[in-house]
Protein backbone atom coordinates (compact mmCIF):
# COMPACT_ATOMS: atom_id res chain seq x y z
CA UNK A 1 0.00 0.00 0.00
CA UNK A 2 1.04 3.61 -0.64
CA UNK A 3 -0.30 6.76 0.92
CA UNK A 4 -2.45 9.03 -1.20
CA UNK A 5 -2.61 12.78 -0.63
CA UNK A 6 -5.97 13.67 0.93
CA UNK A 7 -6.69 16.20 -1.81
CA UNK A 8 -6.81 13.23 -4.24
CA UNK A 9 -9.31 11.09 -2.27
CA UNK A 10 -12.17 12.25 -4.50
CA UNK A 11 -10.48 10.45 -7.40
CA UNK A 12 -11.15 7.13 -5.65
CA UNK A 13 -14.86 7.73 -5.09
CA UNK A 14 -15.76 9.88 -8.08
CA UNK A 15 -19.45 9.04 -8.52
CA UNK A 16 -21.59 7.95 -11.49
CA UNK A 17 -21.22 8.84 -15.15
CA UNK A 18 -20.22 12.24 -16.42
CA UNK A 19 -23.43 14.17 -17.17
CA UNK A 20 -24.51 17.44 -18.69
CA UNK A 21 -26.79 19.85 -16.86
CA UNK A 22 -29.06 21.93 -19.06
CA UNK A 23 -30.58 25.17 -17.73
CA UNK A 24 -32.71 27.88 -19.28
CA UNK A 25 -33.64 31.28 -17.92
CA UNK A 26 -36.15 33.64 -19.47
CA UNK A 27 -34.49 36.14 -21.78
CA UNK A 28 -31.24 34.16 -21.99
CA UNK A 29 -30.07 31.31 -24.19
CA UNK A 30 -30.12 27.79 -22.73
CA UNK A 31 -26.85 26.62 -21.23
CA UNK A 32 -25.02 23.36 -20.62
CA UNK A 33 -22.46 22.48 -17.99
CA UNK A 34 -20.47 19.32 -17.37
CA UNK A 35 -21.02 17.67 -13.99
CA UNK A 36 -19.23 14.75 -12.35
CA UNK A 37 -20.13 15.22 -8.69
CA UNK A 38 -23.60 13.75 -8.24
CA UNK A 39 -25.29 10.81 -6.55
CA UNK A 40 -28.60 8.97 -6.37
CA UNK A 41 -30.23 9.68 -3.02
CA UNK A 42 -33.68 8.08 -3.15
CA UNK A 43 -35.75 5.77 -5.34
CA UNK A 44 -39.28 7.17 -5.00
CA UNK A 45 -39.35 10.02 -5.56
CA UNK A 46 -36.07 9.84 -7.47
CA UNK A 47 -33.72 12.31 -5.77
CA UNK A 48 -30.30 13.29 -7.07
CA UNK A 49 -27.73 15.20 -5.05
CA UNK A 50 -25.19 17.27 -6.95
CA UNK A 51 -22.54 19.90 -6.44
CA UNK A 52 -23.31 23.04 -8.44
CA UNK A 53 -22.28 26.23 -6.70
CA UNK A 54 -22.15 29.98 -7.20
CA UNK A 55 -18.83 29.50 -9.03
CA UNK A 56 -20.79 27.80 -11.88
CA UNK A 57 -22.53 30.00 -14.46
CA UNK A 58 -25.49 27.56 -14.48
CA UNK A 59 -26.06 28.01 -10.75
CA UNK A 60 -27.92 31.34 -11.08
CA UNK A 61 -30.32 29.95 -13.69
CA UNK A 62 -30.93 26.80 -11.66
CA UNK A 63 -31.60 28.75 -8.46
CA UNK A 64 -33.85 31.28 -10.28
CA UNK A 65 -35.95 28.71 -12.16
CA UNK A 66 -35.53 25.79 -9.73
CA UNK A 67 -35.39 23.52 -12.80
CA UNK A 68 -32.83 21.77 -14.96
CA UNK A 69 -32.26 18.69 -17.10
CA UNK A 70 -29.60 16.12 -16.34
CA UNK A 71 -28.54 14.64 -19.67
CA UNK A 72 -26.46 11.47 -19.72
CA UNK A 73 -24.11 11.35 -22.72
CA UNK A 74 -22.57 8.30 -24.32
CA UNK A 75 -18.81 7.88 -24.57
CA UNK A 76 -19.02 9.01 -28.20
CA UNK A 77 -19.73 12.52 -26.87
CA UNK A 78 -16.81 12.54 -24.41
CA UNK A 79 -14.69 15.14 -26.22
CA UNK A 80 -17.67 17.49 -26.57
CA UNK A 81 -18.56 17.02 -22.89
CA UNK A 82 -15.01 17.89 -21.80
CA UNK A 83 -15.09 20.91 -24.13
CA UNK A 84 -18.38 22.05 -22.58
CA UNK A 85 -16.73 21.86 -19.16
CA UNK A 86 -13.81 23.99 -20.33
CA UNK A 87 -15.77 27.09 -21.29
CA UNK A 88 -18.41 29.31 -19.74
CA UNK A 89 -21.97 29.72 -20.95
CA UNK A 90 -21.49 33.38 -20.16
CA UNK A 91 -19.39 33.67 -23.32
CA UNK A 92 -20.30 30.60 -25.39
CA UNK A 93 -23.58 29.28 -26.79
CA UNK A 94 -22.71 25.69 -25.94
CA UNK A 95 -25.56 24.03 -27.84
CA UNK A 96 -24.41 25.78 -31.02
CA UNK A 97 -20.65 25.57 -30.43
CA UNK A 98 -20.74 21.82 -29.70
CA UNK A 99 -23.46 21.02 -32.27
CA UNK A 100 -25.94 19.58 -29.80
CA UNK A 101 -29.69 19.68 -30.32
CA UNK A 102 -31.96 21.20 -27.65
CA UNK A 103 -35.40 19.56 -27.48
CA UNK A 104 -38.37 20.85 -25.51
CA UNK A 105 -38.95 19.16 -22.17
CA UNK A 106 -42.45 18.42 -20.85
CA UNK A 107 -42.25 19.52 -17.24
CA UNK A 108 -39.34 21.98 -17.03
CA UNK A 109 -38.16 24.96 -19.05
CA UNK A 110 -34.62 23.65 -19.61
CA UNK A 111 -34.11 21.72 -22.85
CA UNK A 112 -33.36 18.02 -23.26
CA UNK A 113 -30.20 17.11 -25.19
CA UNK A 114 -31.23 14.99 -28.20
CA UNK A 115 -27.86 13.28 -28.62
CA UNK A 116 -27.74 11.90 -25.07
CA UNK A 117 -28.59 8.38 -23.85
CA UNK A 118 -31.07 9.69 -21.31
CA UNK A 119 -32.49 12.96 -20.00
CA UNK A 120 -33.96 13.60 -16.56
CA UNK A 121 -36.19 16.62 -16.13
CA UNK A 122 -35.51 17.84 -12.60
CA UNK A 123 -36.80 20.32 -10.06
CA UNK A 124 -34.74 21.74 -7.23
CA UNK A 125 -36.20 20.49 -3.94
CA UNK A 126 -33.51 21.42 -1.41
CA UNK A 127 -30.74 24.00 -1.44
CA UNK A 128 -30.01 24.25 2.28
CA UNK A 129 -26.40 23.10 1.82
CA UNK A 130 -25.74 25.12 -1.32
CA UNK A 131 -24.17 28.16 0.27
CA UNK A 132 -21.76 26.17 2.40
CA UNK A 133 -21.03 23.17 0.12
CA UNK A 134 -22.64 23.89 -3.27
CA UNK A 135 -24.84 20.84 -2.67
CA UNK A 136 -28.30 20.77 -4.26
CA UNK A 137 -31.00 18.10 -4.18
CA UNK A 138 -32.98 17.61 -7.38
CA UNK A 139 -36.08 15.52 -7.96
CA UNK A 140 -36.46 13.83 -11.33
CA UNK A 141 -40.01 14.58 -12.50
CA UNK A 142 -39.77 13.05 -16.00
CA UNK A 143 -37.25 10.64 -17.51
CA UNK A 144 -36.42 9.92 -21.12
CA UNK A 145 -34.20 7.26 -22.67
CA UNK A 146 -32.85 6.79 -26.16
CA UNK A 147 -32.72 2.95 -26.44
CA UNK A 148 -32.18 2.95 -30.21
CA UNK A 149 -28.98 4.94 -29.89
CA UNK A 150 -26.03 2.97 -31.23
CA UNK A 151 -23.50 3.89 -28.50
CA UNK A 152 -24.92 3.00 -25.07
CA UNK A 153 -21.76 3.13 -22.93
CA UNK A 154 -21.29 5.97 -20.44
CA UNK A 155 -17.98 7.26 -19.10
CA UNK A 156 -16.75 8.19 -15.65
CA UNK A 157 -14.28 10.86 -14.55
CA UNK A 158 -11.20 9.82 -12.63
CA UNK A 159 -10.80 13.41 -11.43
CA UNK A 160 -7.48 13.99 -13.16
CA UNK A 161 -8.48 14.49 -16.80
CA UNK A 162 -8.72 10.76 -17.50
CA UNK A 163 -11.91 8.75 -17.80
CA UNK A 164 -13.08 5.15 -17.57
CA UNK A 165 -15.54 3.80 -20.10
CA UNK A 166 -18.25 1.35 -19.08
CA UNK A 167 -17.32 -2.15 -20.12
CA UNK A 168 -19.07 -5.48 -19.99
CA UNK A 169 -22.05 -5.99 -17.70
CA UNK A 170 -21.75 -8.46 -14.84
CA UNK A 171 -25.21 -10.00 -14.29
CA UNK A 172 -25.71 -11.07 -10.67
CA UNK A 173 -29.51 -10.69 -10.56
CA UNK A 174 -29.94 -14.24 -9.24
CA UNK A 175 -28.00 -13.23 -6.11
CA UNK A 176 -30.20 -10.21 -5.40
CA UNK A 177 -32.43 -12.05 -2.92
CA UNK A 178 -32.76 -9.31 -0.32
CA UNK A 179 -33.96 -6.65 -2.79
CA UNK A 180 -35.69 -8.48 -5.68
CA UNK A 181 -37.53 -5.29 -6.65
CA UNK A 182 -34.24 -3.96 -8.06
CA UNK A 183 -33.80 -6.83 -10.50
Amino acid sequence: MRTLPLDKVFQLIEPGPVVLVSTARKGRRPNLMTLTWHLAMNFTPPLIGCVIGPWDYSYAALRATRECVIAIPGVDLAEKVVGIGNCSGQEVDKFRAFRLTPLPAEKVCAPLVAECLANLECRLVDATLSRKFGFLVLEAVRAWTHPGRREQRTFHANGDGTFKVDGRTLNLKKLMTKYPEFT
